[in-house]
């Protein structure tokens, strides 16, 4: 009789995984090698890109619907700014601290946590009868919606290997971040004309939906460091971000006056703190050695300037479109999907430029033709309430050009980030850059409000935008690596 050896030939012993590449149930072992499940990369990609456009639907809902939202719940115009705010608060206080988090303690338990609590912190916002409990649960929100951000890239670089099939994935993803940003205002117009409160109840139940299969689809994926979490360092960064974006709102009342001064320095305090914290740290929320990286800085640069320039002006340009030509918030949004639903499209062929084209010239590419489209807008939004064709073929066209140009942000931004670091900090990486991002965001919305609203009015906020958008040309024109 023949042994089981001579049948099938001697045993092997497969090669050891490395830690990013290891998958198991939700509380699994870093350090198993047996039956750990294999990612599913088409599953993966699909729960990833509907989390984060049920996200970014929940981050840009409330864009044409300020003035019924301001009006159900008594919001002072003083206070407006805090209704489109909440959100990036808590997505920039907290979006580095979960990625980090993730890469350690797990990618699938962070998304999983993120899910759930985005469907329930949405569903309170339904429930919310005044500004202020409105607002927490807007800045509840923007957590967990950090949570499904910074993971969800990280569970990508798990689930597809590194070449044409990660870049195809992240473009996917990047593309559904457009999609997110087009349909929330479209959503909030359409039932906003039953009851403000509608939207966030359908948005909440979506988010528990992609839980439920977020919880049966993915697998997990960590990348431990073995040390202890760092979690003074994320306390003191939190601290600084939540006095910084609390000033910028609030200096949209005045910017010289003592509360605002005061909250900016002490989010220069506790940024330098942070430093210092985590030069010390074990495991830091963010390895510094990557601030040497022109990469990483360029990515970090790209999504500071796009929240600044495009998102900035873009979260408010509704209301200006409401006010200066007199549209309903229907209406409004049908415009903003014009602009939103291009870049859709935009960035789902964007990798039809990978190997031509590199990821900081995205960058590059993006930022210009934003400049050049809001350019053209000069002089359109003034107050008038029939606006004639000549607004029409100078509005149409500017928001084609801007679509397209936020396509490639969109497209560029993602791949950059994990290009920019390390495979096993993918979900670091992330966080990092959608820190960037909403910081800018939340700046540049309420230094847009706080520039439209006073004597130089809507040319005051496009020359904001085209501005700062050929500042980022030129920045990430710089930050090219030596060779």
């Amino acid at each position: 009789m023949r042994t089981p050896e001579r049948c099938h030939g001697p045993a092997r012993t497969p090669p050891p995984r490395a830690a990013h590449q290891i998958r198991g149930p939700l509380y699994a072992s870093t350090t198993a090698t047996t039956s750990a499940p294999a990612p599913r990369p088409g599953p993966t990609l699909a729960i990833t890109a509907v989390a984060t456009a049920v996200a970014l639907m929940n981050y840009t809902s409330p864009m044409t619907t300020v003035p019924t939202v301001s009006a159900a719940l008594g919001t002072p115009p003083s206070g407006q700014a805090w209704l489109l705010n909440g959100t990036p608060l808590g997505l920039a206080a907290v979006l580095l601290v979960a990625g980090s988090l993730a890469d350690d303690y797990g990618r699938r338990r962070l998304f999983l946590i993120g899910t759930l609590a985005l469907g329930v912190t949405t569903a309170l916002g339904a429930l919310a009868t005044d500004t202020f409990t409105f607002t927490l649960a807007r800045v509840a929100q923007g957590a967990a919606s950090a949570a499904i951000l910074a993971t969800s890239l990280g569970l990508l670089v798990g689930a597809f290997p590194a070449g044409a099939a990660r870049i195809r994935a992240t473009g996917i993803w990047g593309a559904f971040v457009s999609a997110g940003i087009a349909l929330g205002p479209l959503l909030a117009s359409s039932l906003g004309s039953v009851d403000w409160q509608l939207t966030y109840a359908v948005l909440g139940l979506a988010a528990l939906v992609t839980a439920a299969f977020a919880f049966r689809t993915l697998t997990e994926s960590r990348a431990p460091r073995g040390a202890r979490p760092d979690l003074a360092g994320a306390a003191v960064l939190g601290l600084a971000m939540t006095a910084l974006l609390t000033a910028l709102t609030l200096g949209r009342e005045g910017w010289l006056r003592a509360p605002v001064a005061l909250l900016l320095l002490a989010a220069l305090a506790l940024a330098f703190a942070f430093l210092a914290v985590e030069r010390r740290a074990a495991a830091p929320l963010i390895d510094l050695s990557l601030l040497r990286s022109r990469a990483f800085l360029a990515s970090s640069a790209g999504g500071l300037f796009t929240g600044l320039a495009v998102i900035g002006l873009f979260s408010y340009l509704p209301t200006l479109l409401q006010e200066a030509l007199g549209l309903s918030a229907l209406d409004s949004a049908w415009l903003f999907l014009l602009w939103s639903g291009t870049a859709f499209l935009v960035a789902l062929q964007a990798r039809r430029l990978t190997g031509r084209v590199t990821a900081r010239h995205q960058l590059a590419a993006g930022f210009a033709l934003h400049a050049v489209a809001v350019l053209t807008l000069l002089g359109t939004l003034g107050v008038t309430a029939h606006p004639g064709p000549a607004v029409w073929l100078r509005l149409v066209p500017a928001l084609v050009v801007s679509g397209i140009g936020s396509g490639l942000l969109n497209a560029a931004l993602p791949r950059l980030a994990v290009e920019s670091v390390p495979p096993e900090r993918a979900a670091m990486g992330s966080g990092a850059n959608n820190t960037a991002r909403y910081i800018g965001s939340s700046a540049g919305v309420a230094v847009t409000i706080a520039i439209a609203t006073t004597g130089t009015g809507a040319n005051g906020a496009l020359l904001l935008s085209v501005g700062l958008a050929l500042l980022a040309t030129v920045i990430v024109l710089l930050l090219r690596e030596r060779h």
